[in-house]
């Protein structure tokens, strides 16, 4: 009871921080940059993605939202490693598929293994976006396959490559052009601020980073039976929120009030619920007008943008808030938009499973 006393109270205390972000909206500043390059830099994404065939839009979109940050070089080195990642998951993925797809034990025990032995060295390693990428690419093609293992996983995994290039790329575009002038000119306003040492990274052998990555492990392992037994066509997204639920720093896993994978989880589900709804009434009340949802899309990446880089207690409300609007909003075009709740149904199937696996 006092554990539902206080997620009450936790939820409380969010809904008071996001309105006191949502306040100041609008305001001018480096705040206000930020949030028109995403805006610029998730259109260009659609472009690209358009222009190369990319079978999930929406997912080249956030790319271009997710990859963006205010120095060229931390954009570059993002998207850098959020290529190498795509594609090494990809290349794995490509070699097991044929192999396993319609093993269900075999391909939960590569599930479970690659899963949690990336999550691993995502959580103790310095090129955490890496590694995170190759766990997450990896599964999600790999679970595509156990739906149909008759046929190739190769044009999925093609697509989610060039998903990552276009969003990546159209980031790095934006930034670049960005630093050369606008932040450029910012940069001269203001005063010289000394950069902050770098973090210094965890040991490569962390006790409670390796129990952490097991509980996604038995997360994962058990995907390819809840298939069987319901029939969900986007368990693939399922291991994206277990994957992404659970990369959190080293520090946090002993925190004893509201355990950080909870308190995580709230956030996802919140903001991709709220993206979500958002998304599913402008297309009702667009009538799939172009114009009408590229100003919402505009709107949405902005108040996104806003509360993920307000109050850190609240900031990951934003990023999900973001990515359920454009992977709704933004599958493959306009006319064919299909809102989807997966996000927020998987956040509460991996809820579940950490109860789980914390009683054991």
């Amino acid at each position: 009871m006092n554990y539902v006393q206080h997620l009450l109270e936790v939820c409380h205390g969010l809904w008071k921080a996001i309105t006191d972000e949502l306040r100041s909206l609008g305001r001018p500043g480096p705040r206000l940059i930020d949030e028109f390059e995403c805006v610029l830099s998730v259109l260009l994404a659609i472009v690209f993605a358009h222009a190369l065939g990319a079978q999930y839009v929406g997912w080249a979109a956030f790319s271009g939202y997710a990859v963006l940050r205010a120095r060229l070089s931390e954009s570059f080195m993002r998207g850098t490693f959020r290529i190498v990642g795509t594609v090494a998951g990809a290349l794995v993925a490509l070699v097991l598929a044929p192999l396993i797809a319609d093993k269900p034990f075999m391909l939960a025990l590569a599930l479970a293994v690659i899963g949690a032995a990336t999550l691993y060295f995502a959580l103790v390693s310095r090129r955490s976006h890496a590694w995170l990428f190759t766990g997450l690419t990896f599964c999600m093609i790999l679970i595509e396959g156990m739906k149909d293992p008759g046929n190739s996983v190769l044009p999925f995994a093609q697509s989610r490559v060039v998903e990552i290039l276009a969003g990546t790329f159209a980031c790095i575009l934006v930034s670049a052009l960005s630093n050369l002038t606008v932040r450029r000119a910012l940069r001269r306003d203001q005063l010289t601020i000394k950069p902050a040492a770098p973090a210094q990274a965890p040991a490569l052998w962390h006790k409670g980073a390796a129990l952490h990555a097991m509980q996604a492990g038995l997360a994962l392992v058990l995907i390819p039976f809840i298939w069987r037994w319901t029939g969900f066509s986007s368990l693939s997204q399922s291991s994206v929120t277990i994957m992404a639920v659970m990369l959190l720093p080293v520090a946090t896993l002993e925190a004893s009030a509201l355990h950080p994978v909870t308190s995580r989880i709230l956030m996802r589900f919140v903001g991709c619920a709220a993206g979500g709804i958002l998304a599913i009434a402008v297309l009702l009340s667009s009538h799939h007008s172009p114009l009408l949802m590229t100003l919402a899309l505009c709107a949405a990446v902005v108040i996104g943008r806003h509360v993920e880089n307000g109050n850190p207690a609240t900031s990951y409300i934003g990023i999900q808030f973001a990515l359920a609007f454009l992977v709704v909003l933004v599958p493959d075009n306009y006319m064919n938009a299909a809102p989807s709740l997966v996000s927020p149904a998987s956040s509460a199937y991996c809820l579940v499973l950490w109860f789980l696996s914390r009683s054991c």
